[in-house]
């Protein structure tokens, strides 16, 4: 089983290990199809039509337009095309998923894709056209075309006709254009793209937050690791061992550990290992999911090494669909908690710090419109965040009549992941702009490396300047994973 790191290398251009065997499973799984296709029975897909045309028998001398012709018809996608990174991935699973001998394709077709993939021409594939079910058909069909010398192919960055993906073009054999098209390699990919976003956002997170709560001089007692052991939440007690890290040495903190007349903070400072906490959570289940459909064979009829073919329903996508709504969930909540924290810090009474974080408030506005902007994207990504996995409209006349929406609830992801990584570039530009307020006070080690990086590219607000660029620079460090790199979350 291929892992989820590995994969991660292939979406930043690393090449893909296939696994030991597959050549040899690929091959059997061949010569099986061969063999029932001699014995002149219908198979669907192979020598019938599709769907609702399961009915109808294909003569053997037209079974290669006849997959010729599914690829044409099914490239319906529209919309913007998906990101390098995730046509990379797309690849990668798709020759995963047919190497495993259990799909009925010749060692060539995939040869083909794995040659696409180490020459880093990839298919045009529009974002929109799949409802996850019956496989990611319209998106599988543009990636496809491809292989046969059609379709577009974006080659060094520059999009050109599929002709000139520099790969021999293949004469599809039967069940070969199905195979290609059934399967949940592109909502996966997407989902994987989203949850590695989420993931690195998370620790984004962890550091916004304890950087938060020192320039609030709040407390760590929430922290506290016997607090969180009677919970026995494992997210919560692994965020909290990070927040206790991220805090260790402050003197921040030191200073008014005695004498503070504050009882307790606002949750948005206290709860943070419950609410990150249950982020990862969710997060350490959909990539569970999400490695499980990595490592799947998701297309029918599906090729047994014992001769028999069988029609299912693995290209059903509602795990991946599942698996997007947690994600979704997740951006959204930690979202949420991050722009309170920064209305908390822009809020004199509550954070004790100068108003909007500017030391002559009223000639000088300062974060109040910074605040404003987190408002918007947390609303946002709080719409975005509404289940789509709950939502189905039958195609196919009536034949397919319950999709997963799985593609739609993986796509909004990339979309969520850039708001939060804004609303939290304004929540550490905010965090360290209060900690300007304590010094010669110092906060701990990692937190003075964020602060450092913060102010690597945004200088502290000691008079209104243009706002959007310092937050666009610090959010270009969030998105690149430079925050989260400063925090380790306990196994």
């Amino acid at each position: 089983m291929i892992a989820l790191p590995a994969l991660r290398a292939v979406m930043a251009g690393a090449p893909l290990a296939m696994p030991e065997g597959w050549r040899a499973a690929t091959e059997q799984g061949a010569a099986v199809l061969a063999a029932r296709l001699a014995e002149d029975g219908p198979i669907y897909g192979v020598n019938t039509g599709f769907g609702k045309l399961a009915s109808t028998r294909i003569a053997p001398e037209k079974l290669a337009q006849l997959q010729l012709n599914l690829l044409r018809s099914h490239a319906a996608g529209t919309g913007a095309p998906l990101p390098a990174p995730v046509v990379r991935l797309v690849l990668a699973l798709k020759a995963l998923s047919l190497s495993r001998g259990a799909s009925g394709v010749r060692v060539a077709v995939v040869e083909a894709l794995l040659q696409l993939l180490a020459a880093d021409a990839l298919p045009v594939i529009p974002a929109k056209g799949s409802v996850g079910a019956s496989g990611d058909l319209a998106p599988l069909a543009h990636l496809a075309l491809v292989l046969v010398g059609e379709g577009e192919v974006f080659v060094n960055g520059a999009r050109r006709p599929g002709a000139e993906a520099g790969i021999a073009p293949l004469t599809l054999g039967p069940k070969e254009g199905l195979a290609l098209l059934n399967g949940t390699q592109v909502s996966t990919a997407i989902a994987l793209s989203g949850l590695f976003a989420a993931q690195s956002l998370l620790h984004t997170s962890l550091v916004a937050g304890a950087l938060s709560v020192d320039a609030a001089r709040g407390s760590d007692t929430p922290f506290d690791a016997r607090i969180h052991a009677l919970r026995g939440q494992p997210g919560q007690i692994r965020c909290a061992a990070a927040l206790r890290g991220l805090m260790a040495g402050s003197a921040i903190r030191d200073s008014h550990r005695e004498g503070d007349t504050r009882v307790q903070d606002p949750y948005s400072l206290r709860c943070q290992p419950q609410v990150a906490g249950a982020c990862l959570d969710l997060l350490d289940h959909a990539a569970t999911v999400l490695q499980r459909e990595a490592n799947a064979v998701t297309d029918n009829p599906l090729v047994m090494a014992d001769g028999d073919i069988l029609s299912g329903g693995n290209f059903h996508a509602e795990p991946v669909a599942f698996a997007a709504d947690t994600i979704a969930l997740a951006l959204a909540e930690l979202g949420a908690i991050s722009e309170r924290r920064i209305a908390l810090l822009v809020d004199p009474v509550l954070s004790g710090l100068p108003a909007f974080l500017v030391a002559e408030g009223g000639l000088h506005s300062g974060f109040m419109i910074a605040q404003v902007t987190a408002a918007a994207l947390a609303a946002e990504n709080r719409a975005l965040a509404t289940p789509r996995s709950v939502d189905s409209l039958p195609t196919s006349a009536n034949q397919e009549d319950h999709v997963s929406m799985a593609t739609g609830a993986a796509l909004r992801l990339m979309e969520m992941a850039e708001n939060l990584s804004s609303i939290l570039s304004i929540e550490l530009l905010c965090a360290a702009q209060g900690l300007e307020f304590h010094r010669p006070l110092t906060t701990s080690a990692p937190l003075q490396a964020a602060q450092a990086l913060v102010r690597g590219v945004a200088a502290p607000w000691d008079a209104d300047r243009f706002m959007a660029p310092d937050m666009e620079a610090v959010r270009l460090l969030v998105q690149g994973g430079a925050f989260a790199r400063l925090v380790e979350l306990p196994a």
